[in-house]
């Protein structure tokens, strides 16, 4: 009888390719997603496709009778952290209640162990290279909606023996990206911008600073982690080593996509100047391969990219507060 395993999110980037490395395994694959930010394209015709939302209480109950999940995957989230501060409430709802309805069914049906994708966000602005033994101080809602799940994670396996593994991986990017997305993935949007011969648009000066990374050091360490006894109730930063400000990446960018460097920078918008984590536990657990280096990666998604052609998206329609939004986001 094959293992059975629930994704949520696999018709996004990250999820869409933790659910090919779970085929390739042999595995059955569920992929529950509603498609506000994936794309049905991505999803492996050899998983069982559900299009619904986590906020679907009896959606959730019902797969997870139907098909007796024994690990659950999660990577469903509105990961727009820059936007999360004006739509506070679809924030929590769809980053922290719909989180808590899968923890629920997850012990309410004995899952064998719960992976969960968080983020560097939970840390804000703390020591660099930011480790796991950090407290965390996030800045936004966003991070605070993931630490939240962390939290309610760690509570549930003391109180009911769920058991967990929490991966906060940093600004991934790769073939099957949303590159129409106006409010997150910062090389998406640029080669986006590229495509359609606009400027490539920086909040403030661009001295800020991210660790970039290719999605091949991300999903198939998420796909294998159930199989690794000492990732079980632990937290990994997970992601690249090398740092780069975001007006480097747009030189590297452009130069990727063979295209005229042009910047417009627009006003700064509060965030997190510097962010970068130290992969050290994770190493000492995954032995990962040689990680991909970001000249190499951004020509693989540049090939991808200039196949599949420029996307767009609509703005985000139900901000909450309009104070203090960017006047790009405005529109």
């Amino acid at each position: 009888m094959k293992t059975t395993f629930l994704v949520t999110g696999g018709a996004g980037f990250i999820g869409s390719h933790v659910v090919n490395h779970l085929l390739k395994q042999g595995h059955l694959v569920v992929v529950l997603d509603d498609l506000s930010g994936g794309d049905i394209e991505n999803v492996n015709p050899a998983a069982f496709f559900y299009k619904g939302s986590i906020l679907d209480v009896d959606l959730i109950n019902t797969l997870f009778e139907a098909y007796n999940f024994d690990y659950v995957y999660h990577l469903a989230a509105y990961a727009a952290e820059g936007l999360s501060p004006f739509i506070r409430n679809f924030n929590y709802q769809n980053n922290l209640i719909g989180s808590i309805n899968l923890i629920n069914a997850s012990v309410n049906h004995s899952v064998k162990c719960f992976v969960f994708t968080s983020s560097i966000a939970v840390y804000g602005t703390n020591t660099l290279p930011l480790i796991e033994t950090q407290h965390p101080q996030p800045e936004d809602p966003y991070g605070i909606a993931k630490y939240a799940v962390e939290l309610d994670l760690i509570n549930a396996y003391k109180r009911f023996g769920l058991n967990y593994i929490i991966f906060r991986p940093h600004n991934v990017y790769g073939k099957q990206q949303n590159i129409g997305d106006n409010y997150r993935n910062v090389i998406g949007i640029f080669m986006n911008q590229l495509l359609e011969n606009k400027p490539l648009t920086i909040f403030g000066n661009g001295e800020q600073t991210r660790a970039f990374t290719h999605i091949d050091d991300v999903a198939p360490y998420i796909a294998d982690a159930v199989n690794i006894k000492k990732a079980r109730n632990a937290i990994f930063n997970i992601g690249s080593d090398l740092v780069f400000s975001v007006q480097e990446l747009a030189i590297a960018a452009s130069h990727a996509m063979q295209s005229e460097l042009n910047i417009r920078h627009l006003e700064k918008r509060e965030e997190v100047i510097h962010a970068y984590a130290s992969h050290k536990k994770f190493d000492a657990v995954f032995n990962p391969k040689q990680k991909v280096n970001l000249a190499t990666g951004l020509a693989e998604m540049a090939a991808w990219v200039k196949t599949h052609g420029a996307r767009s998206s609509a703005p985000f329609e139900n901000i909450e507060i309009t104070k203090k939004l960017p006047a790009s986001w405005k529109k």
